[in-house]
C-alpha cells in the first residue's frame, strides 16, 4: 500500500479502533496528519477514563494541538473511522481542522444528522474511505457485546 493516501491513513485509524476494541472501548480510532506525517493518534477511552468526552476525535485534537503548539489546525487532516458526533464536530470546528476524512457514517449519532453545519465553513469533508472495514469493526464489537 502506498503511503500518504486516504486509505493508508484510514488503516492507521483502524489500528487505533482495534486497540480500543481490545480494551473494551467502542472501536473508534483517529489519526491527525500534517504535511504527510502522523502527528497524533488516539482511540476512544471513555470507559478507561470514566469520561464521556474522551472520544478518539477529542483526544487526537488535544494531542495534535500540543504537538503543533497551536489551537488552530487548518493545515491538518483528521482521519477517523466513524462519522464524528456533534460534540466532536464542534471540537473539529473550533480547531479549524482543514480536512476531515471518515470511514463509516453514523446514522444514529453522527453530526450530519443533527448538526450538518457544525464544522468550520472551510473544512473539506471526505466520507466513505474504507467504509465497509470501518463499519464492520463497529458491527463486530456490538455483536460480541450482545452475546
Amino acid at each position: 500500500m502506498l503511503p500518504f493516501t486516504d486509505e493508508y491513513y484510514m488503516r492507521q485509524s483502524l489500528a487505533e479502533a482495534r486497540a480500543a476494541a481490545a480494551e473494551g472501548e467502542v472501536p473508534v480510532g483517529a489519526v491527525m496528519v500534517c504535511n504527510d506525517r502522523i502527528i497524533a493518534r488516539a482511540h476512544n477511552q471513555t470507559e478507561r477514563l470514566n469520561d464521556p468526552t474522551a472520544h478518539a476525535e477529542m483526544l487526537v485534537v488535544t494531542a495534535a494541538a500540543g504537538v503543533m503548539g497551536a489551537k488552530y489546525l487548518a493545515d491538518c487532516t483528521l482521519y477517523v473511522t466513524v462519522e464524528p458526533c456533534v460534540m466532536c464536530a464542534g471540537a473539529i470546528a473550533w480547531a479549524q481542522i482543514g480536512t476531515l476524512v471518515y470511514g463509516a457514517s453514523d446514522e444514529k449519532k453522527g453530526f450530519r444528522r443533527y448538526a450538518p453545519g457544525a464544522l468550520h465553513p472551510k473544512t473539506v469533508v471526505r466520507a466513505g474511505i474504507l467504509e465497509n472495514e470501518c463499519a464492520e469493526e463497529m458491527r463486530t464489537f456490538f455483536r460480541n457485546r450482545r452475546q
